[in-house]
């Protein structure tokens, strides 16, 4: 066993020393790229370029087209195939490093427990990676429907006050303009930065609603495009009316993050019940014995 974990050590070390040399300053330009949790950068253009030459993304397209909505979702349409490429990089590189390691563990250590461990790190780390991608999702998801009942109601407010809805919208995001940590805020800045550079109202309102890719930003939009040519009472009827709906999924998300956070503490609470059995319950042991 310690030979071929020696032999596929010196093949794994060996190819990507040999592709490192041939990557070209495409897939170097690449790993360059802005990307939060990226960490094995100097590791990935011999990675990158596997992917590449062999299209193993277009090998599975339904399990890498997942992945790349959830990134289109996160971080925008711009560059969005090749932050996808580099996210998988970073995933096959993690694999790569484990089976590495593995060998080098069976071959110091003999057995096959070494090799085993690696294998199994390498297929799960990947498959965490890519939970943890549309974990972030979800939570944007969550974050925009959080915000979005309380954004209509401000809009209510201002539209019945007699402002027009391109003003009340402008209005609501200039107070808000520095939290451009906020999904929600971040494409309706994005969407009066479009206004402003020449686009007509509804091509802008269509873009921020493509993404947002959510369900309820959608409906949002559809209502105001539809009504806010009328304007009057029968379009602050159809906002409240939405926004009423809005608030009952913003009630439900809430109760939904309160369950899981709650769940979240199921182990802690376990661990502590444990430490206290054993310190109440050793003494007791002890003078039993005597």
């Amino acid at each position: 066993m310690k030979i071929m974990a020696a032999i596929l050590l010196i093949v794994l070390v060996g190819s990507w020393v040999l592709l490192n040399a041939q990557a070209g300053s495409k897939y170097r330009r690449i790993t360059k790229l802005p990307m939060e949790g990226i960490r094995l950068r100097p590791f990935l253009p011999p990675i990158l370029s596997i992917l590449d030459k062999f299209g193993i993304m277009a090998r599975f397209p339904m399990f890498f087209f997942k992945i790349q909505r959830s990134i289109q979702k996160v971080y925008g349409n711009r560059l969005s195939a090749e932050l996808t490429m580099l996210y998988v990089g970073e995933m096959i590189s993690y694999s790569w490093i484990l089976l590495m390691t593995g060998c080098v563990l069976t071959f110091m250590l003999g057995g096959n427990f070494g090799m085993i461990l690696g294998v199994i790190l390498a297929v799960i780390l990947p498959l965490s990676m890519v939970r943890d991608l549309h974990t972030k999702v979800q939570k944007r998801d969550q974050d925009i429907l959080m915000e979005l009942p309380e954004l209509l109601s401000k809009i209510v407010l201002l539209v019945g006050a007699g402002e027009t809805v391109q003003k009340a919208i402008a209005h609501c995001v200039e107070r808000r303009k520095t939290d451009t940590d906020h999904p929600l805020y971040r494409e309706l800045i994005r969407m009066t930065d479009d206004l402003e550079g020449g686009y007509s109202f509804q091509q802008s309102f269509e873009n921020f609603s493509k993404r947002c890719a959510v369900q309820e930003v959608s409906v949002f939009t559809t209502t105001v495009l539809l009504n806010f040519r009328r304007g009057g009472n029968d379009f602050v009827m159809a906002l409240t009316d939405l926004s009423r709906v809005l608030w009952e999924k913003r009630k439900s998300i809430t109760r939904t993050r309160g369950e899981q956070a709650s769940s979240k503490l199921v182990f802690p609470m376990v661990v502590i019940f444990l430490v206290v059995v054993v310190l109440v319950g050793t003494p007791a042991f002890l003078m039993m014995n005597f």
